[in-house]
């Protein structure tokens, strides 16, 4: 493979994608000069612009709907479908042909997400023409969107600046569990993206930073621990950087990672949506399209008040039902107090530390779906993160990521918050942009993993385990008791690989052998081939593992557990044999499970 020319750092985000690019042989002493890509796409119906945003939306229309014209691109891409602004701003009108937050899907443990399920409200659509994608298939499509236009701009007249051809650094959160990341690099690879690297988003946003900020060193200092808060659109994301010095230098490392947490700006919008329905004269209920225009419109009025403190209050349009929209649309408004209501009391109110999220209460039957957090108030889901921390290394600053976050008012109420929990101030690190700095954060990582940047320690997110079943005397009605054995600890680095020390396995050739796959965000000590007996309170069922030996059916293969962290970010768990080489990969499933994971 041809030595890449450019570096490019792609945010896929759950709400927007941002793409940033700069050349990869950087002079040395020279600064970087890291662009943004303005991606084309369709804004209206067959028209084409290029914008620095592309909405994470995928519209999948059915014929009548939309004219096959107003869908063309510059390039050949895939029919009957339009990704970017215009998919997000048509979906509005129809909700049941947009595919939004394709990202989240990926870490669903109880949906096949490599099926067609989405769009998921219209799962019970019978119609034979409907476009429907797997949640691979739906991020893959975005990808594939920013690759065409690249090659589209930049590789008409020399093949080797198309996009396959770069170094391409992918973000995803910090808390994507191992198989997210899997599907992750999956859907790159199907997109035609070959030489990927993954990194985390807060890692991204906080390396824009530094490379916005050359006197970084003179801003923290040694014992400084910089609490980064990301949140987005979708999710919401918590981790932790310690500052350290070695040799006479600064040293960055990544301590602790909170779980995933679907909240975030689109629950606001919504609630902001059902608050301005509640202070309405009107008492008729809206239809499921009115519902997602008048979200549609809270969002951006939301975000005009909260960046411009001079504006009171804005006008929404409410539309028609049946097939007279305009004339039957009517204007409501939203008031600004109504927002501080709405997101500070909502979201993040004052909280004691010691105070739980909520979680969902468990019912008989309930709708299949993204699993959303049963708690709305970020600061307690804070606060949960928080609290399992040793006082040693509590926040001394602050560093805010996320389209959330671009409000003063939203950073002073969480800066407030965390500084009652441990009566002292925070110090705030300044983003210099919210939407921009991970795509851009992650070309300066390409730069650093070359020699020409400042690098964070980090390694794994999560501890990961393997269920162990226990040697007990079998029990009528009672299941054998499950251990959790520790495979790969909290921080194993890329490219390091560990063989399970003192842990023989004996395995069932030519048949299907299955491990229960774990993880924890909270035990963070744990060491390789320590097995816990009491663990369901600290560590959680994520998928499963699944192989099948080759070999004559019935016999069995003893084997060690080799673990590897490869260079581009991915967890490998290989089953080597105690008598040769022999090797067997063991493969993630995730295929649609069970609540409880069996």
């Amino acid at each position: 493979m041809s030595q890449p020319i450019y570096i490019i750092g792609i945010d896929l985000g759950t709400t927007n994608s941002v793409v940033a690019y700069t050349p990869a042989q950087l002079i040395k002493g020279q600064a970087p000069d890291i662009q943004v890509f303005e991606i084309p796409q369709l804004v209206d119906a067959g028209v084409v612009e290029n914008r620095k945003i592309l909405p994470s939306c995928i519209l999948v229309p059915r014929e009548h709907e939309i004219e096959e014209d107003n869908l063309k691109l510059p390039w050949e891409g895939p029919a009957g479908m339009a990704v970017g602004e215009f998919a997000r701003q048509r979906g509005a009108q129809l909700p049941l042909r947009l595919i939004s937050s394709a990202k989240s899907w990926l870490c669903h443990p109880l949906v096949d997400r490599n099926k067609p399920i989405l769009p998921w409200h219209n799962s019970g659509d019978d119609d034979p023409k409907a476009i429907k994608l797997s949640p691979i298939a739906a991020q893959s499509a975005i990808l594939e969107h920013i690759r065409n236009a690249w090659d589209h701009v930049m590789a008409k007249k020399d093949k080797k600046l198309k996009f396959k051809h770069q170094e391409i650094l992918l973000t995803v959160p910090a808390s994507f569990d191992a198989v997210a990341r899997d599907l992750t690099v999956k859907a790159a690879q199907e997109a035609g993206l070959e030489n990927i690297t993954l990194l985390e988003e807060p890692q991204a946003a906080f390396y824009a930073w530094i490379e916005a900020n050359p006197d970084w060193r003179e801003q923290i200092k040694t014992g400084d621990h910089v609490l980064i808060c990301d949140v987005g659109g979708g999710t919401s994301d918590f981790s932790l950087i310690s500052v350290t010095e070695s040799q006479g230098e600064l040293t960055l490392e990544r301590v602790a990672v909170g779980d995933h947490l679907l909240v975030g700006g689109d629950n606001m919008d919504l609630a902001l949506a059902h608050a301005v329905m509640s202070k309405s004269k009107s008492k008729k209920k809206l239809n499921a399209r009115q519902m997602q225009s008048l979200w549609h419109s809270c969002r951006s009025a939301k975000e005009k008040l909260l960046n411009h403190p001079e504006l009171e209050s804005l006008d929404i349009t409410i539309l028609g039902s049946g097939s007279k929209l305009i004339g039957g649309s009517r204007k409501v408004k939203l008031p600004r107090n109504l927002i501080k209501e709405v997101i500070i009391n909502g979201f993040l109110p004052e909280s004691p530390l010691d105070v739980n999220p909520k979680v969902n209460q468990q019912v008989g039957i309930r709708e299949h779906g993204l699993a959303y957090e049963a708690e709305p108030a970020i600061t307690r889901h804070l606060a949960y993160f928080l609290k399992h921390k040793d006082k040693s290394t509590w926040p001394t600053t602050i560093f805010f990521n996320g389209g959330v976050m671009k409000s003063s008012l939203v950073r002073k109420q969480v800066m407030d918050v965390v500084s009652s929990w441990n009566n002292s101030a925070l110090r705030e690190i300044e983003n210099t942009d919210f939407d921009l700095s991970v795509a851009m954060g992650a070309v300066y990582y390409g730069l650093a993993r070359r020699g020409n940047g400042v690098r964070i320690r980090s390694g794994l997110g999560k501890t990961y385990y393997i269920g162990v079943a226990a040697s007990l005397p079998a029990v009528p009605g009672m299941d054998t008791p499950l251990k959790a054995l520790c495979v790969a600890p909290f921080g194993m680095e890329e490219g390091t690989d560990v063989t399970i020390p003192n842990r023989e396995f004996i395995l069932v050739v030519g048949e299907d052998v299955k491990f229960d796959f774990l993880g924890s965000s909270i035990r963070l000590d744990d060491s390789v081939g320590l097995i816990i007996d009491d663990w369901e309170d600290q560590i959680e069922h994520l998928t499963s593992l699944e192989t099948i030996l080759d070999g004559e059916t019935g016999s069995t293969q003893p084997v060690f557990l080799e673990v590897k962290v490869t260079e581009i970010g991915t967890l490998e768990i290989w089953c080597k044999a105690r008598e040769d080489e022999r090797r067997w990969k063991l493969e993630f499933n995730v295929r649609e499970t069970s609540q409880s994971g069996t």
